[in-house]
């Protein structure tokens, strides 16, 4: 809601403006009153105020002054100008002020709603464009790649996303898939030739692994490959729409495990390594995506286990028992375990997740029972961590590991202790990423502002420095410091004022210059306010 700040020295002015006119129709939650400019600056000092009216000419600082002193402090306020005189000098003046508009007293009613109407009007739409402007500074500061990895991982997490932002997505990340097509899914494991190789090494293995996937289905099908949430690879294959009309069923089965084969010849021929893959059938895409990853994923993990083949079709495979039946299914009634991390719930979640290994326990379970727990539960614990820009395998590399989950699972103590643990991590990273990221911006502030001798020194100039909305930067410095940015920039001002005074022979109206003050009563206030006496009787003393 909008809050709004009248200032006029004759207060019957503001007083009738304050009774008559039907603000809360106007959205506006708030109506202030001052009888001076120097009043007003406590107000604005003292609240988030969103649009100033002031009259013009008032003893001491004048409403031209005040809104100087507005644009320098607070540059998103819009100011409107309510005077008795119609002079073209004043209005003039008002313009190159940037002041919002300019109304004449006796003030009609109907003519000032519509000013202060367009002004929250103007409010709202430069909001709207800050949103937008955060949307594309955020696109543009990651590649492609980053931006196609997490469209996967939030499809295959099951993040609920409209059909058209995919279709917005894939056409924007210059993905060729299209929504309501038939694709199919290979997971890739690497094999025990790189297991022994570094991070980066690995990351080069698994783009090429992506590259040689991109070069051996064309042109037969559109790819899409990335990193996968757990720890292997994913590659999205779609057929080419342009010529599955001249093909049945069979016919482009048969292409489809041809080229897998070739694909495999490929990176074991270019790499000099063997790779696990695991294939599923087709779907409809996107629509049955996460199903089909989380049983992707089941048959990965099992067939490392038993050592089968490395090339394994899921289709054709005995059935297991993956499903739950009703062990399990407390994991996906609403809210899902998803749904609490991500709101931050962390009891409800805790409580959730003891519920079912409480059932399980006292019904009996095997160990795919554990296998379908570890999935689904891990799948919402990246799904949260994505949330929060971090990769999952940052806070526990060794429990994403096909091979150490196989090991776990073996355990229900031990799954049970690990879940819990990696929630509290999930929980104590949360806390530390907010909190880490504000403060970075609070140190950014006070550096700069220690930097500046005050003549270029506004909110605004600093927001824009450090690239976010002067009222969001605002809240957040508040928010850490407990001191408004404004109060800040005042008091490093009159710490310099001070410094100044004692040990230069500077003229106070030069000092007062120099901060960028522009009234040197208000620089005399100010002073006063901070040490109990004017800058003269300081100097004097």
């Amino acid at each position: 809601m909008v809050q709004i700040l009248l200032v006029d020295d004759e207060s019957y002015v503001t007083e009738s403006l304050a009774a008559t006119i039907p603000w809360e129709t106007l959205g506006i939650e708030r109506v202030h009153q001052a009888a001076s400019a120097l009043a007003a600056v406590d107000v604005l000092e003292a609240y988030d105020i969103d649009i100033l009216v002031t009259d013009i000419r008032m003893p001491g600082m004048t409403g031209l002054e005040l809104i100087v002193e507005v644009n320098e402090r607070w540059p998103h306020i819009r100011c409107l100008l309510l005077t008795g005189y119609a002079d073209f000098e004043y209005a003039k003046k008002a313009i190159q002020l940037k002041a919002f508009d300019y109304i004449l007293k006796p003030v009609d009613d109907e003519e000032f709603m519509k000013c202060v109407s367009a002004a929250i009007d103007s409010l709202k739409e430069e909001w709207e464009a800050f949103d937008k402007v955060h949307q594309l500074q955020y696109s543009r500061r990651t590649d492609f790649g980053v931006l196609r990895t997490h469209l996967m991982h939030d499809l295959v997490l099951g993040r609920h996303l409209s059909i058209q932002v995919i279709e917005d997505k894939l056409s924007q990340y210059e993905i060729m898939l299209r929504t309501g097509q038939r694709a199919s899914m290979l997971l890739i494991q690497l094999g025990k030739h790189f297991s022994d190789m570094d991070y980066h090494s690995i990351s080069l293995i698994e783009y090429a692994i992506g590259n040689i996937a991109e070069e051996v289905f064309a042109p037969d099908f559109y790819v899409w490959h990335c990193k996968a949430p757990h720890d292997c690879l994913i590659v999205l294959i779609e057929e080419n729409w342009n010529l599955i009309s001249d093909r049945s069923m069979d016919e482009q089965n048969h292409i489809l495990r041809a080229t897998i084969d070739n694909f495999r010849k490929n990176v074991s021929n270019y790499l000099k390594g063997e790779i696990y893959v695991t294939v599923t059938g087709w779907f409809m895409f996107p629509q049955e995506l996460p199903k089909v990853y989380q049983s992707a994923i089941r048959s990965l993990y099992w067939n490392q286990q038993e050592e089968t083949d490395t090339l394994l079709f899921i289709e054709e495979q005995p059935e297991h028992s993956y499903n739950s039946a009703k062990l399990l299914e407390g994991l996906y009634v609403h809210p899902t375990l998803t749904h609490l991390l991500e709101s931050r719930q962390w009891e409800e979640a805790e409580a959730k997740i003891n519920r079912v290994f409480g059932k399980i326990e006292e019904a009996g379970y095997t160990r795919e029972h554990l296998y379908e727990l570890f999935i689904t539960v891990t799948s919402a614990f990246m799904y949260t961590a994505h949330k929060q820009g971090r990769f999952i395998t940052q806070m526990d590399q060794t429990g994403f590991d096909p091979l150490h989950a196989q090991q776990m699972v073996q355990s229900f103590s031990n799954l049970k202790e690990w879940i819990f643990l990696m929630m509290n991590k999930l929980k104590s990273e949360w806390s530390e990423s907010e909190q880490s990221a504000k403060s970075y911006v609070v140190k950014q502030v006070q550096e700069l502002i220690s930097q500046d001798k005050g003549q270029e020194l506004s909110v605004k100039t600093i927001a824009d420095q450090v690239y976010l909305h002067p009222v969001y930067l605002s809240k957040i410095y508040k928010a850490e410091t407990g001191e408004g940015l404004g109060d800040y920039i005042i008091r490093m001002r009159m710490e310099r004022a001070l410094y100044l005074l004692k040990y230069s022979n500077k003229k106070i109206y030069e000092i007062t210059t120099e901060l960028g003050y522009q009234n040197p009563q208000y620089f005399s206030k100010m002073f006063k306010k901070h040490y109990g006496m004017t800058p003269h009787e300081f100097r004097d003393q």
